[in-house]
């Protein structure tokens, strides 16, 4: 029996091996199929051919372009028109805050959005204009001049306004480009908002209610609810959520999600958010876990060294 010890030991460390290797990656792809990323290019999309003007598409955004007849830009000090709840109630989901737009979302897409938001957001199959079937988003027809320079101009002058690509935190662009559809409620985020602390609970239930009033619009306006995603990110792995994120079409035809997108750098911050949140203690484990490794190996070599001297003393 002392001899078949270390073999057994190579027999069981190996079967460990093949079911974490083998067996455990072959089961994710048979629950979900693989899809190659597009690294975030939206070939599909058409590429901007003219240099923005700022200042001018500062004029068409909050002018012409009736952005902000839907759209609060608090960077310039422009806000909502309408609360949340009842923006939901008016569109299906509250329109974003177009502060970081630039940073968040790639330039073509910006453009495309701007000119035909139902291809951008590949939800053509949802809103068929031919029955009638239109985006709550209008599209920008131009304001008398050339459309794609007009495009160009407006798409210069929400990067101008937004912050740098690094003062992007993870935290910011999950609530940009997820929160107001999905909520996590282990970061005590709804989709509209932070849930505050309330000194009276009647405080507490009246926010409660308005979260039910939005997430009620936004079900009829979707088809369903939306995830919570404070666990997803332990449920899916990080390949399947970028290629998502990129397209959910890719991972699931006919779904009523938009493609949001976002740039790679974005994706990878909203993805970092969903990882700390559905792991809050991850970055401290995996510093333990080396010193737990190291502990772990020590205690092995000592408890060889004392086996062989218990069994030196029985012979």
């Amino acid at each position: 029996m002392k001899n078949k010890e270390p073999l057994i030991l190579v027999v069981v460390v190996a079967f460990t091996l093949l079911t974490y290797w083998l067996v455990e990656p072959y089961a994710h792809s048979v629950m979900h199929k693989h899809v190659e990323s597009e690294n975030f290019a939206y070939a599909d999309l058409p590429a901007l051919t003219k240099s923005g003007d700022a200042a001018n598409g500062k004029v068409l955004v909050t002018g012409a372009a009736a952005c902000i007849g839907c759209h609060s830009i608090t960077k310039d000090g422009i806000p909502a028109g309408m609360d949340a709840v009842t923006a939901a109630g008016s569109y299906g989901v509250n329109p974003p805050d177009l502060s970081n737009a630039g940073v968040m979302y790639d330039a073509k897409f910006l453009a495309d959005l701007i000119k035909n938001p139902a291809h951008a957001l590949n939800v053509a199959h949802k809103f068929d204009a031919a029955k009638g079937q239109m985006h709550p988003m209008i599209a920008f027809a131009g304001a008398g001049g050339d459309v794609d320079q007009e495009v160009a101009d407006m798409v210069a002058y929400l990067q101008s306004i937004a912050v740098k690509a690094d003062e992007l935190t993870p935290k910011m662009a999950f609530e940009e480009a997820c929160g107001r559809c999905h909520s996590m409620k282990y970061e005590n985020w709804t989709q509209i908002g932070t849930k505050p602390e309330f000194k009276f609970e009647k405080e507490s239930l009246a926010f409660d209610i308005k979260v039910l009033e939005y997430q009620e619009a936004l079900t009829k306006y979707m088809g369903k609810l939306p995830p919570d995603l404070s666990m997803y990110f332990r449920s899916r792995n990080e390949h399947f959520l970028s290629t998502f994120i990129e397209n959910p079409q890719s991972q699931l035809a006919g779904t009523a999600m938009p493609r949001v997108g976002v740039t790679a750098e974005a994706a990878h911050k909203v993805i970092e958010h969903m990882a700390d949140a559905g792991d809050t203690k991850r970055h401290e484990r995996e510093s333990v876990g080396k010193n737990v490794m190291i502990y772990i190996i020590i205690f092995a070599i000592f408890a060889l060294l004392w086996k062989k001297q218990v069994w030196r003393d029985l012979h």
